[in-house]
């Protein structure tokens, strides 16, 4: 490790341990927790302010694909500054303000690959830039990297009152599509107000059908991240044939599909997307998804988030909260 830094480390920091697979009730705070050193090809941050996502909820039952076993330290999305870098680190250099997707944000300090963070732009302080690694990605590659929306067509989107779905109201607005909101009754004016152009009750046993009643034969596109008995919903929803249902997410739970329900009762183009695995595994693909988004930097479509803050040690209270569905946009747990 390489410490570029006037301040000498600390040895031990705040963080919130996941010490079981029980969920977020089994979360946590502690005070001793090492401070991690940068290896080759990362680097070490101060964490200002962590994001908080459904994939942590996920984590903390297990059910996250790969995901770290307890006891871990909680929490993958974060944004700080560089204290100190390993070895083959040229940039970001320290000082440098940035944000990125690792393991253990939920504390003091974390480690990120250094390959993979981006800098939190001027003028933004690092909860503002929470979402730029995750959300605004996910949002980008479901609607229009993989979904490729197009002006005029239809998009429903499920969770708008989200963080990611707030990203993919505007983001389908900005490419011209209609968009159909998906949201409880008590989160509807957050979604028109970011343009929605029709709203519906996203637990209403009506919705595909309500979706069909608004549209030419079904959505052109929609983003799937909930699963369980709405999966099934979405796949009604979607126009047969062209339709694309892009999968990003399942708090509700798992849903089948078969080979003989593509062909006989849901004609649709089914795509999944998890950000980290189109990063890895697709990198011209994930470069074309950052250089758009970079693009909306500049224009002024992506602006500064204004996530809702907590403290670190709510952190438990927080994942149980948007466990819920009781949480609007992006969170924040501010070490």
């Amino acid at each position: 490790m390489r410490e570029l830094t006037a301040v000498t480390l600390p040895t031990t920091m705040r963080a919130l341990r996941q010490t079981s697979l029980r969920g977020p009730q089994d979360m946590r705070s502690i005070t001793d927790a090492p401070v991690p050193s940068p290896g080759p090809g990362e680097v070490l941050i101060r964490v200002a302010a962590a994001g908080v996502n459904f994939a942590d909820v996920s984590q903390a039952h297990g059910a996250f694909g790969n995901g770290p076993r307890p006891p871990y330290l909680a929490g993958f999305e974060g944004a700080g500054e560089v204290v100190a870098i390993g070895d083959g680190v040229g940039d970001p250099r320290p000082g440098t303000c940035v944000t990125g997707v690792g393991y253990g944000a939920f504390a003091e300090y974390m480690v990120l690959p250094a390959r993979a963070v981006l800098p939190v732009p001027p003028g933004w302080t690092a909860e503002q830039a929470l979402g730029l690694a995750v959300n605004w990605p996910t949002a980008l590659a479901a609607v229009k990297i993989l979904g490729r929306i197009a002006a005029g067509e239809t998009v429903l989107i499920h969770a708008a009152a989200g963080a990611t779905g707030q990203a993919a109201v505007t983001l389908a607005k900005h490419y011209g599509a209609t968009v159909i909101a998906a949201a409880a009754p008590a989160k509807h004016e957050i979604v028109r107000a970011l343009g929605a152009d029709h709203v519906v009750d996203s637990r209403s046993d009506r919705l595909a059908a309500e979706v069909l009643a608004c549209t030419d034969g079904g959505a052109d596109l929609v983003l799937e991240c909930v699963g369980g008995d709405t999966f099934d919903a979405s796949l009604r929803a979607a126009k047969r044939i062209t339709g694309r249902v892009v999968v990003f997410g399942l708090p509700g739970g798992e849903a089948a599909l078969t080979n003989w329900d593509l062909v006989y009762r849901h004609q649709i183009q089914l795509l999944g997307v998890n950000i980290g695995v189109l990063a890895e595994a697709a990198p011209r693909l994930f470069g074309a998804l950052m250089a758009e988004l970079g693009a909306l930097l500049t224009a002024g479509v992506v602006r500064p988030g204004t996530p809702g803050t907590h403290d670190l040690a709510d952190g438990p209270k927080v994942l149980a909260e948007l466990e819920n569905r009781t949480t609007i946009g992006k969170l924040a747990l501010l070490p």
